[in-house]
């Protein structure tokens, strides 16, 4: 939740791949990010200590925009809001992560027909498949690719687009898993569902042909099916949870905490987060 205010009164300034026309090294000779610092000084605590000993206020001194159309000023934003938005609904009772700025304005409210894939191997294994059953509008999903069940969320959320769709042009699809996916990659793609699929989340009941809401600008990700269904789906449903008996996969699956909680180990958070 604090993520996605802070994303919706934080405008978007940097016009930089895959979210606006220019490269990292174009960032670089515009200033980079302390002049981007810059240009947000007057909602940042510039009297923090840094790792540098000094204040971020005293970082960020100085540093001057040398490009205005990569970092754009607070008057001239990209986007009046941020590059992060996190969704809630009966898919993700506690959130998952879409990149707007990013994604295609098109697909941004959609609804589609799900596409099953159980895990990473079975996405590998049928995703090219040309007798695989697929249009443009429906909705990709990833299960079991979370902290538990990649192990490790892996960075498999960006999922492919099947070829024969490709073929066609198309370009983007909505995409969804507890999987995460690299900082660089474009598309409508709904990553870190939490609880994952592995440790039973709503995630692990979507079957083939399941309808899918997705509603980014009201924060909204659904499961078109009664309650009723889902709860009988659920209480159904055998976890993918490991079975580790001992060493570090063990304590891995028993103690690492969901995406919503940072991945962390439970034992290490701080006393006053144990009972989040």
């Amino acid at each position: 939740e604090r993520f996605d205010e802070l994303s919706k009164t934080t405008p978007f300034l940097l016009n930089l791949k895959p979210s606006g026309q220019y490269l990292m090294e174009d960032f670089y000779y515009a200033g980079g990010v302390p002049a981007l610092m810059g240009r947000i000084e007057s909602i940042l605590d510039l009297d923090n200590i840094t790792v540098t000993g000094k204040t971020l206020g005293e970082n960020i001194a100085g540093h001057l925009v040398h490009n205005e159309d990569i970092i754009r000023p607070m008057s001239n934003p990209l986007d009046p809001e941020g590059g992060l938005a996190v969704l809630y609904g009966n898919i993700a009772p506690t959130g998952a992560v879409i990149k707007p700025t990013a994604a295609s304005p098109d697909l941004m409210v959609h609804k589609g027909k799900a596409i099953v894939f159980e895990d990473h191997d079975d996405l590998g294994n049928r995703i090219d498949d040309p007798d695989l059953e697929v249009s443009p509008d429906d909705i990709l999903v990833m299960k079991n690719s979370g902290p538990i069940g990649g192990p490790g969320i892996p960075e498999w959320g960006f999922l492919p687009i099947p070829k024969k769709i490709l073929a066609t042009g198309v370009r983007d699809m909505v995409r969804l898993s507890d999987a995460r996916m690299s900082g660089t990659a474009f598309g409508t793609v709904v990553v870190h569902v939490t609880p994952e699929s592995a440790g039973g989340g709503p995630l692990s009941a979507i079957r083939d042909g399941d309808m899918i809401e997705l509603d980014v600008p009201n924060r909204k990700l659904n499961l078109l099916v009664t309650d009723e269904e889902l709860a009988e789906r659920l209480n159904a449903h055998k976890n993918r949870a490991p079975d580790f008996k001992r060493g570090y996969k063990w304590l891995h699956a028993q103690h690492i905490l969901q995406a919503d909680k940072g991945c962390d180990f439970d034992f290490l958070r701080a006393e006053s987060l144990q009972s989040d």
